[in-house]
């Protein structure tokens, strides 16, 4: 069971306003640049054994990277701590409340010559499979999405692919979920959008459009670049997108993304497999992590913490 502890990495008044404003807060520091450093040399070496991983067999043979990638921290002791990092979780309550699941994570790696992430938006999260795989309660649909963080654990510039956000464009949804996208592996480092290697891991998210004739306001576009350990907070509904990796460096550029709902959200209703990106992974060694608060509602399968917040197994 997860403890409140006092939150010491609140948001002000003024920050959440700003947060509000803006759909986004950062960046911030979860880790010193060295330590960052060290530990991705340690960790990296770790994350190649899958012996453990939830995905693990079901992703390494469907061959699709995306949905290896996924909730890791389920089996990984630094990761596991990661999710539940008071520089992370007590920022996030500020915005979502003391009640929180970690529902999500993913790894986002970007290497020398690979194209950026295009506009996109995310309230449902159905965007590659059709299916919603959150859903809040009735009583709260002026919420929706998720809040996620993005840790930098390498350096997150405009030449290595750093993220970019349109501020304030997070409370009008100009994609519809429901929509089917085209997944094409051959298309992955071939897409080109008015002139700039763009696309989004197979799909063309331009087919969720409202609007077919809208186009994202990149004017107002602003780009995170992130040194190793820090970390932006930013909704799900935001729109963001990320820079190609120009390769005038051989290192590649590494986010972490972990995403936070309240525990009133139901997480993959009436879904038993996540479907997209090519693969398919079943969810029955899934659960949702508790951070912080309690849980009164009982509506998702959770891990559960038996080793000091490193060890996770479905509940």
């Amino acid at each position: 069971m997860a403890t409140t502890t006092a939150t010491t990495f609140a948001l002000s008044a003024e920050e959440l306003e700003k947060f509000h404003e803006q759909g986004f807060y950062g960046p911030f520091t979860v880790y010193e640049v060295e330590e960052m450093k060290a530990r991705w040399r340690r960790e990296r070496l770790q994350l190649m054994d899958r012996s453990m991983a939830v995905y693990g067999d079901e992703a390494a043979a469907s061959g699709n990277t995306n949905i290896a990638n996924y909730d890791r921290h389920l089996d990984n002791p630094f990761l596991a701590d990661h999710v539940g990092h008071p520089a992370i979780v007590d920022r996030v309550r500020s915005v979502l409340g003391p009640d929180l699941l970690c529902w999500r994570t993913e790894f986002f790696p970007k290497y020398p010559g690979d194209e950026g992430t295009d506009w996109h938006q995310a309230d449902t999260f159905a965007n590659a499979s059709g299916k919603p795989q959150i859903v809040w309660p009735d009583e709260f649909k002026e919420y929706g999405g998720t809040i996620t963080v993005w840790t930098a654990f390498t350096e997150a510039s405009i030449e290595t692919g750093c993220l970019q956000f349109i501020p304030g464009t997070h409370e009008v949804m100009r994609y519809d979920e429901t929509k089917k996208m085209t997944y094409q592996a051959d298309q992955i480092n071939n897409a080109d959008k008015d002139g700039v290697r763009r696309g989004f891991f197979g799909y063309d998210y331009r087919e969720l459009q409202i609007d077919p004739d809208w186009k994202p306001d990149e004017a107002n576009a602003i780009s995170m670049q992130l040194r190793p350990g820090e970390a932006v907070m930013f909704s799900s509904t935001l729109q963001h997108a990320s820079h190609p990796h120009a390769g005038t460096t051989d290192e590649m550029r590494l986010g972490f993304a972990s995403r936070y709902v309240p525990t009133c959200v139901k997480l993959y209703p009436d879904t038993d497999v996540i479907e997209e990106y090519g693969g398919s992974v079943s969810l029955d060694k899934y659960g949702a992590v508790l951070v912080s608060g309690e849980d009164e509602y009982g509506h998702n399968p959770l891990a559960t913490s038996t080793t000091g917040g490193h060890k996770f197994g479905h509940r």
